[in-house]
């Protein structure tokens, strides 16, 4: 007799009221179980929630660590290869081309093959890209190099917000996958941290921009092992038929809750499982025009409002518009990465005692009016006064779009997708957000010098768009918070 005979008498039936009704045997029916079986899956594989969660967001790191590394490095690599600016710039966008293919085509595989595969699959290009980047011997290795790192990132940015939504449950869903934008904010500083150590040490003779670029292949080893033994997606398992492992996992990450819990919420995602249609780009359209709407608006946004011009470019904004020293303008990014990284830590903490529509509108307010007097200030004031209150505006900005705009458009497309369509769902809400930053970063400079160096200039553009974000997320964004992942795509399929 083993666990899956028992689990396939349980569920068999997806009847919930007949389910409660045998949960009292439950228990120690697995139980017994478990006293002939002690090597059973769940205790081969020694995971707890923390484990499974940490890692499962590894992705995250990375994605900040090879956005963050490049702004150090690349100024090095520019007078190594004796590029050109355009050169340069076609080095840093490059990643972006990588990282839009990445995310459109990791979901249908994702719904696939399962999301453990792929993120194991994405581990394995970050270590090739980061290992090209670090070995690369002129321009166009560098750029194929950053385009295999840009498909890792853009896998990572698709399957994992999805990934940390199927394993959550719904009363901690939104501060777990916060754990995703959480992990970037790190891997920000981190890079940011990696390039002021290496910077001038050209250690066993190898220059300093090759250390910083792969240091990338520490992080994503963590993720290959991670993936390795990280658990399959419980829902994925139901859309799949594999009822047993489904089971196995659910028992496996919800620790803190009876077997009887786990069978009902079992039942829940298999009741959905079965009035899913077979995924695909038609039925996304078909089934999830709602979400898909919300997911690309949200991810747009979450570019527009200017975040990643700040995580590419201050060191340029304070050295071009307020004459700092290179060295001066690095500390300040490394300043506003730590407030970055700090907010986002205090978006995990409150992410599931407040409506996330509320948390947006909230993000949006501060964001909008720290870019407006920072804009009407450096119009209107004499700027060689004004760099410490920029720096001060330009941190409030940043905690406003940390504890709402960051985390909460990643945490928003793992959750509104039907299960069918989750995987590829969520990659054409990722794919949004690399076009979006696409635009930011290669019209940011451009803004710039048309603006004469005043960094008023491209932060009232940001401003507006902070603003336009309130109406989008009263009209199009749904609530969330609190629900599970069945009951808001139940909600989603009706409007």
């Amino acid at each position: 007799m083993t666990a899956s005979d028992i689990t396939d008498g349980i569920t068999t039936n997806g009847d919930i009221s007949s389910t409660r009704a045998r949960s009292a045997t439950l228990d120690g029916a697995l139980s017994a179980v478990a006293e002939h079986e002690p090597h059973a899956w769940s205790t081969r594989w020694p995971l707890n929630s923390a484990f499974i969660f940490t890692f499962g967001a590894l992705g995250g790191m990375l994605f900040g660590f090879d956005t963050g590394i490049i702004s150090g490095a690349s100024p090095l690599i520019e007078s190594d290869f004796g590029l050109t600016v355009s050169q340069t710039g076609f080095i840093t966008s490059s990643v972006l081309i990588g990282s839009c293919a990445g995310a459109l085509s990791i979901g249908a595989l994702s719904d696939r093959f399962g999301r453990k595969k792929l993120l194991i699959v994405s581990a394995i290009l970050f270590l090739l890209g980061s290992g090209l980047c670090a070995t690369a011997t002129g321009f166009l290795m560098m750029v194929a190099a950053r385009i295999i790192l840009g498909l890792a990132v853009g896998a990572a940015s698709a399957l994992t917000p999805a990934y940390l939504a199927e394993l959550a449950p719904k009363e901690r869903r939104g501060s777990l996958s916060t754990l995703f934008q959480l992990m970037i904010t790190f891997g920000i500083l981190l890079a940011y941290a990696s390039n002021l150590s290496f910077l001038s040490h050209n250690l066993l003779g190898v220059r300093d921009w090759r250390w910083m670029l792969g240091s990338a292949l520490v992080p994503a080893a963590l993720l290959l092992i991670g993936g390795l033994v990280l658990p399959e997606s419980p829902r994925y398992l139901v859309n799949k038929g594999d009822i047993r492992n489904a089971f196995k996992v659910l028992t496996l990450i919800r620790k803190d809750v009876d077997q009887a819990q786990v069978q009902l919420e079992l039942d829940e995602i298999r009741e959905v499982a079965a009035q899913d249609t077979k995924g695909g780009v038609r039925e996304l359209f078909r089934i999830a025009r709602p979400a898909l709407l919300a997911a690309v608006g949200i991810m747009l946004f979450q570019q527009l409002v200017g975040i990643n011009s700040v995580i590419y470019f201050l060191p340029q904004v304070f050295i071009k518009g307020f004459g700092f020293p290179e060295a001066n303008a690095i500390w300040v990014s490394v300043g506003i990465g730590v407030v970055n990284f700090v907010s986002t830590i205090v978006a995990t903490l409150i992410m599931d005692r407040f409506p996330r529509k509320k948390l947006l509108i909230v993000g949006s307010i501060v964001m909008t009016v720290s870019l407006a007097v920072l804009a009407v200030m450096n119009f209107v004031g004499d700027v060689a006064v004004l760099a410490v209150p920029t720096m001060v505006l330009i941190a409030f900005y940043i905690i406003g779009f940390a504890v709402s705009w960051g985390p909460i458009a990643w945490v928003l497309i793992g959750e509104i997708f039907p299960l069918s369509v989750r995987g590829i769902g969520s990659s054409f809400g990722s794919a949004a957000n690399w076009l979006g930053n696409f635009i930011v970063s290669q019209f940011f400079l451009m803004l710039l010098a048309a603006f004469g160096n005043n960094v008023g200039g491209p932060f009232a553009i940001f401003g507006v768009f902070s603003l336009l974000s309130i109406p989008f997320v009263l009209r199009f964004v749904p609530e969330t918070k609190g629900k599970s992942l069945e009951e808001i795509e139940e909600d989603m399929t009706r409007r």
